[in-house]
């Protein structure tokens, strides 16, 4: 009741009518649909599981301070991570900071309809890195065995096809990361060396960033079609966008990672420049292609895709799991996930 409580006191100091009036509106109007507010908890949700993951990043390769807290960076990674790009410490602090304020807002405003909100902490069981800068606490989120799905590379580039649409395969920018399971962190000390390993480590982090925050993006949009309430709706769509502001940060960033190849693992990250590769894969071209959208009868248009809501929330469930995010999490976990993703994909739009 936070929220409103603040807003009651906004009222009372007597700011503009306006103002007055939408805050009077919001403190009177405490319901949500079931729908609704599913479609929120499930979001937030998701929320506390990237703050979890970022939070881990912030801690390694970021800029812990008052505002994310936790670890004391390491060294080798930070530096192997801003070879790739020397904003990306602050970029990681920021997008950290995003997810956190996210989380928080949409319990709090989940609370002031007096509706249940989402604590994930029960869950908080994962052994996180041992590094250097490392917190040591336990996590929600494994970033250490992932399994990464590139096509959001070519599936952007590709102005043929939509998968929500035409789908196709989408080849991969990095098929050894949808082959095996690497870490995208410092796991301990050891993993420092040799120089082409934690370069390894970096580039596996820019491009996990880049295929969370695209899916993020989907998601909102997917699910905003569901909602009943034009106030959550505003939530979700001023939501997403953000997500795809990382999501484009992330995509140039992951342009750059260096080729190479991990001499302890054989994980190759190409030029995806190379004379050998075609425009697909070329690096600058990070603004969406125009592509099919709604019929192939229709003009091609630049948009986010995939935002077919059937099965969204389970859809994002599934990917994140295949992504091995959530290795040596608990059944009770994936039970109590389920069920948001079920409730969230029951919601239906109502007049």
């Amino acid at each position: 009741m936070a929220v409103a409580a603040g807003l009651s006191t906004v009222a009372a100091n007597g700011r503009t009518a306006a103002s007055t009036s939408r805050n009077s509106a919001f403190a009177q109007d405490q319901d949500l649909t079931a729908g609704d507010a599913a479609i929120l908890r499930f979001l937030a949700a998701g929320e506390a599981l990237e703050v979890d993951f970022w939070t881990q990043y912030n801690e390694l390769g970021g800029i812990p301070d008052r505002e994310v807290p936790g670890g004391t960076g390491n060294r080798a990674y930070t530096e192997r991570l801003s070879r790739i790009d020397p904003n990306i410490p602050q970029y990681i602090h920021d997008n950290t900071d995003d997810e956190i304020s996210h989380y928080r807002f949409l319990n709090a405003y989940l609370a002031s309809k007096g509706a249940a909100t989402v604590d994930l902490a029960p869950f908080r069981t994962l052994h996180g890195s041992t590094a250097t800068g490392s917190s040591g606490r336990r996590r929600l989120t494994n970033l250490m065995q992932l399994t990464l799905d590139t096509s959001w590379w070519t599936r952007y580039r590709s102005s043929t096809h939509n998968p929500d649409v035409n789908p196709t395969a989408f080849e991969q920018a990095v098929p050894d990361l949808h082959n095996g399971q690497f870490t995208a962190i410092p796991r301990t000390d050891y993993d420092q060396y040799p120089h082409e390993h934690i370069q390894a480590i970096a580039n596996t982090a820019a491009f996990h960033m880049a295929t969370v925050e695209q899916g993020g993006g989907s998601l909102r949009m997917a699910l905003a079609q569901r909602v009943t309430s034009v106030e959550v709706l505003q939530i979700v769509i001023s939501m997403g966008p953000i997500e795809s502001m990382h999501f484009q940060t992330w995509s140039e960033k992951a342009g750059n990672a260096p080729p190479l190849t991990d001499p302890t693992n054989g994980l190759t990250f190409p030029d995806l420049n190379s004379q050998g590769l075609r425009q697909m894969f070329q690096t600058n071209l990070i603004m969406p292609e125009p592509c099919p959208f709604i019929s192939t009868s229709l003009p091609k248009c630049s948009v986010i895709r995939p935002t077919n809501t059937t099965g969204a929330a389970m859809g994002a469930l599934k990917f994140l799991t295949a992504m091995g995010l959530f290795i040596g999490q608990s059944d009770a976990f994936f039970s109590f996930l389920t069920d948001l993703a079920q409730d969230a994909d029951a919601a239906q739009r109502g007049m």
